[in-house]
């Protein structure tokens, strides 16, 4: 038996939608700028170009029904709602969920400003609440439905997934190009146009047609 200096971290899981296994999460990758509309809304060129990929640590996945406290260093905490792909192994995908890619605005905006990294805006605690994953046997093609968030019951995002300017299989050529994906690696596949800002006492629910939702309090 080996033994280590400190006491290992634990594994980050996500439950399945009908079974009593879990998913064990180990890379989260989130892909930028991939919904036209929400390009032009922060200011960018929507047209087709290289995606661009940001990280997350494991250790900021959220479940479902979660009561989150605001986060430190920020006055403008922003949701994105996402489709979730979860990999069974570099190139097969072992099932889909619905995400948050919660982000410190303020400090993304002045990061970019100063010319900085923006790691901070995004990796940081409690900034990806993720649903329970439905497994690709068994999910509808999705591929075609309506991602929505509701802030407080508020529609504030709704689109189709069919507008992702780069498709799954595109997003999984082009990581793989620069990583190598294995099984429990989670990618956020980008947000649609409509984010905006959370505060305390709000609570968020993401949906895609035929998967759970992911639903989050802020206190």
């Amino acid at each position: 038996m080996r033994n280590y200096v400190i006491v290992p971290p634990p594994i980050i899981s996500l439950p399945i939608t009908g079974s009593t296994d879990r998913f064990p999460v180990r890379r989260i990758y989130c892909v930028g700028r991939n919904y036209a509309d929400h390009v032009r809304e922060m200011g960018g060129d929507p047209n087709r170009s290289t995606p661009i990929f940001f990280t997350k640590s494991r250790e900021t996945i959220v479940q479902s029904g979660t009561t989150i406290p605001y986060p430190p260093v920020t006055e403008n905490l922003h949701f994105e709602v996402e489709l979730v792909v979860a990999m069974a192994g570099e190139t097969d995908i072992f099932g889909y969920g619905v995400g948050l890619d919660m982000t410190r605005r303020d400090m993304q905006a002045s990061a970019k400003k100063g010319g900085k990294p923006w790691d901070m805006a995004k990796n940081f605690d409690n900034s990806a609440p993720c649903s329970a994953l439905t497994q690709a046997s068994d999910a509808p093609d999705i591929f075609a439905a309506e991602i929505t968030l509701t802030n407080n019951g508020a529609v504030k995002q709704s689109s189709t997934l069919n507008t992702m300017i780069w498709s799954v299989d595109e997003i999984i050529s082009h990581l793989n190009n620069t990583v190598t994906l294995a099984a429990g690696d989670l990618i956020f596949t980008g947000t649609p146009e409509g984010v905006g800002a959370v505060v305390s006492g709000e609570t968020l629910v993401g949906t895609i047609d035929g998967l759970p939702e992911i639903k989050v309090t802020y206190v």
